[in-house]
């Protein structure tokens, strides 16, 4: 069954492979709807969290794009492409601090030292059980990407692997200056990131996606001639009023 798999994932259509490295390059650029997008869930999973509403939290996780980020540094290792590495790396990087920030920010504003709930404590006890999550979630995550049939599982991964509560607990957790909630939380972020991270890695080398290399080298060009020309018509704007 094992050698199944791994011929099937040889055999995908090159196509898809192409519109699959297309899609996680997109996805991942750091523009004002990824960063958008990345605050709202965080205010959402953080709400949640003070709340200990559960429904919440889930709701929160289905707005976030951090995925992308940790899908991209996965193939651009794979790929050995320097600069995609430290491209994505840059976007995961700032998407963690303000998502960190903006649960501060709104613990601050709408529960200064509230207490710790239930919810809260569910993402600072990191366990092996979080670990197979993380790796199974990163399995099927990269799986669907290059399978376009399987792109409406892509929703309920988002949510069976949790990135953005772990990051709203840490922000709660500097709010209300406790070292216990931010390094379990810290931990269990950093499960999930490396699960997904080494697991989806593992399918993409299968895939063959390194030999698209160049793909994910000219939809990066587009995208920073993309977010050039977005700053340009904002300085132009800004000009004008």
């Amino acid at each position: 069954m094992v050698f199944n798999f791994i011929a099937h994932l040889r055999t995908i259509n090159d196509s898809d492979k192409t519109k699959a490295v297309d899609l996680l390059i997109r996805e991942s650029t750091g523009d004002f709807d990824f960063f958008f997008f990345i605050v709202l869930s965080v205010l959402m999973a953080t709400l949640g969290l003070i709340a200990n509403n559960p429904a919440i939290v889930i709701g929160s996780m289905l707005l976030a794009p951090i995925l992308f980020p940790i899908l991209s540094i996965s193939l651009s290792i794979i790929m050995s492409d320097g600069p995609i590495i430290a491209r994505s790396i840059a976007t995961f990087l700032k998407a963690s601090a303000a998502a960190i920030l903006t649960a501060a920010a709104a613990t601050l504003i709408f529960a200064p030292f509230a207490p710790i709930t239930s919810e809260i404590l569910l993402r600072t006890e990191p366990s092996l059980i979080y670990v197979g999550v993380a790796i199974v979630a990163g399995l099927a995550v990269s799986y669907s990407l290059a399978q376009p049939a399987l792109s409406a599982t892509l929703p309920g991964i988002a949510v069976s692997v949790a990135l953005i509560p772990p990051l709203a607990t840490i922000g709660i957790g500097v709010a209300n200056l406790d070292i216990a909630v931010i390094s379990g939380a810290f931990t269990l972020y950093l499960v999930n990131v490396l699960g997904i991270v080494f697991s989806s890695m593992l399918i993409f080398a299968l895939m063959n996606l390194y030999t698209k290399r160049k793909v994910a080298e000219k939809v990066v060009q587009k995208e920073e001639k993309r977010l050039e020309e977005a700053k340009e018509i904002q300085k132009n704007g800004a000009k004008e009023a």
